[in-house]
């Protein structure tokens, strides 16, 4: 008979090809067998569902030198929270931003011993630095983040169709691009009205970006990444661009797909992002992007601050940083909504698991199956919750989502099958993309 470290047994385990009843069997951190549900003994979840450890490739952590804004510690055990196993940081907020290697191995310093899920790093790709992104690359960065327009942080500069060009060429490596054209943002007036600041970012200028992003990849051959779509008017582009065979995917977030700009109160500048949450038609049509495979994966984009920089005592969006804290609420958020359009759980970890693993190609994450790492949630569909900003593990307790009645919660969590939990001792690994 075969010796398991750990075997996790469910009637509704989340594989490959669908849900059935099923014993995961965990030896040395990788999943080892899939066994019929009473072939074994172990850890009997019943009625739970089992899911694999979600990935989320959108995360801001901004540590170091951004840390009163978020940190490794909170971050990490914000995701661990949210069921949420393997996350993969952007090279901005943080001081010095990853654009190098002697960046990189900065943050790499700064996470080590205190991170509570796995870690991986995006590269930045910046105005001079192409030279500099292949020996990033070979660092161990999973891909390159680049902006089209002002990323709100001096240190990041954006890349102009030529200079994103130029990154593509330098290195056959993922790339993905914060869409929105210069030219068709204007400035948002002092107004605590957020008609005013949505009308500064009209869906114009994410289309006017994608297509310039579409028009560079095409000529180049590189692959490219669509961030955080918002615009539900660009998924034509994506389309006919796939359909001419230009390598593009693209992701949302769960509050493009759950919020709704008529909604948002006067002054709530917890609801502004970059770009910004449209309206329920506009919602409706990304829903259907996600169900026809248009749309790849949905992510947080956890994008915290000092809640000084929300400006909450005035309310005024336009001088508020534009950024929502998410990563822990995700899988509820996104679950609550997707049921009520009758959609099961199995999409939700394709699009929240599956999906971003095979975007920065983490092959042994995002799935259950056999040879994967033992990243396990055990995710109970049906228990109901409201939202409270005082139980969030990120650092700043501000999220649009407070007093939401939200379905679903993670009842447990294993990583490389250890049972894990955010007051525990951190057991996160850096990753490494040469590795994976």
């Amino acid at each position: 008979m075969n010796s398991y470290d750990l075997v996790v047994r469910s009637r509704w385990v989340m594989l490959p090809d669908g849900p059935r009843p099923a014993a995961v069997c965990v030896r040395d951190g990788q999943i080892a067998a899939i066994e019929e549900y009473d072939a074994v003994g172990g850890h009997d979840l019943g009625d739970v569902a089992l899911l694999p450890g979600l990935v989320d490739t959108h995360v801001h952590v901004n540590e170091p030198g951004r840390t009163e804004w978020e940190g490794f510690a909170s971050a990490t055990r914000a995701a661990l929270a949210g069921g949420v196993t393997t996350i993969v940081d952007m090279p901005l907020n943080s001081l010095p931003p990853t654009v190098s290697i002697d960046a990189l191995a900065v943050k790499r310093a700064a996470a080590a011993g205190q991170i509570h899920v796995d870690v991986g790093f995006w590269g930045g790709a910046v105005p001079g630095n192409a030279s500099d992104l292949p020996s990033l690359h070979a660092a161990g960065v999973f891909g390159f983040k680049a902006f089209l327009v002002d990323s709100g942080v001096p240190e990041f500069p954006p890349l102009d169709p030529a200079g994103l060009a130029a990154a593509l060429d330098a290195v056959d490596a993922p790339f993905v691009v914060h869409a929105e054209d210069p030219t068709e943002v204007t400035d948002a007036p002092a107004s605590r009205r957020y008609g005013d600041f949505l009308a500064s970012r009209p869906p114009a200028a994410e289309l006017r970006a994608i297509g310039t992003v579409l028009d560079v990849a095409r000529r180049t051959g590189g692959r490219v990444h669509i961030l955080h779509l918002s615009a539900a008017d660009a998924l034509p582009l994506l389309q006919q661009a796939r359909a001419a065979g230009v390598r593009v995917s693209a992701e949302t977030c769960p509050h493009y797909l759950t919020l709704a700009a008529d909604e948002v109160p006067d002054g709530a500048t917890e609801f502004k992002c970059c770009p910004p949450i449209r309206g329920t038609g506009n919602r409706d049509r990304l829903w259907a992007a996600l169900a026809a495979g248009v749309v790849d994966c949905v992510v947080s984009d956890h994008s915290p601050c000092s809640p000084a920089l929300k400006c909450g005592d005035t309310g005024d969006f336009a001088a508020a940083w534009g950024g929502i804290a998410s990563v822990q609420l995700g899988l509820p958020v996104v679950w609550t909504a997707a049921r009520r359009r009758g959609h099961p759980l199995e999409d939700v970890v394709r699009w929240m698991a599956t999906g971003p693993a095979a975007l920065v190609g983490l092959r042994r994450k995002g799935r259950i199956a056999v040879g994967c790492d033992a990243d396990l949630v055990a995710f109970d569909p049906d228990a109901p919750f409201t939202v409270d900003p005082t139980v969030l593990h990120h650092r700043h307790p501000v999220t649009p989502y407070a007093g939401q009645v939200l379905t679903g919660v993670v009842r447990a969590t294993w990583l490389r099958g250890m049972p894990v939990t955010p007051g525990g001792p951190p057991r996160g690994r850096l990753l490494d993309g040469r590795d994976e």
